[in-house]
């Protein structure tokens, strides 16, 4: 019962998060620029629940987005999904209790969804390559996202311990026994 809860409390929490994102930070701009919290998001579910579920997550929540904003279908489920993957590797790899570490890996994390999305869309649609505005734009929003993770950080970090013993649960095999 209480995963079935955490689920829809992800699934609740990624609509929010676009309503906040829809409605709020396209007046809270810097430059045009707004932060990607769905990044932060699928960050979050990787480090917390694991790679599979972030990857399922990111798929899902791609595919979700590409809808309601009417782009083509699998470009942000397949960049949402690397960084559910990105977000599970992190979680074997480094302890979550640092928050210079989390800051860091949100910003790879930034990084790495925007220029893949750039990338594609280049690929896909053919577009002309504008560095300068696309570079300008990548360091906003991962100026922005940084900040959102300081501010939320302790928030996150209590609920998603509390979401990984319940997810994962006590995976620890002793010899003795």
């Amino acid at each position: 019962m209480k995963k079935f809860l955490i689920h829809m409390f992800l699934i609740l929490t990624f609509i929010f998060i676009y309503l906040l994102q829809s409605i709020l930070f396209t007046n809270f701009t810097i430059a045009g620029v707004m932060p990607n919290l769905f990044v932060i998001l699928i960050l979050f579910i990787g480090l917390y629940t694991g790679r599979s579920t972030a990857t399922i997550y990111g798929i899902l929540y791609g595919i979700l987005i590409d809808l309601w904003i009417g782009k083509t279908i699998g470009i942000t489920s397949i960049c949402l999904a690397l960084v559910g993957i990105i977000g599970g590797v992190f979680d074997k790899n480094f302890s979550k209790d640092n928050r210079l570490i989390i800051v860091f890996v949100g910003a790879v994390c930034t990084i790495f969804y925007e220029v893949a999305v750039y990338a594609l869309q280049i690929i896909i649609f053919d577009i002309n390559i504008e560095i300068g505005a696309f570079i300008k734009i990548l360091s906003l929003e991962t100026i922005y996202n940084i900040f959102i993770i300081i501010i939320l950080y302790p928030l996150i970090r209590n609920f998603g311990y509390e979401v990984e013993s319940e997810i994962k649960g006590d995976k620890i095999l002793t010899r003795y026994f």
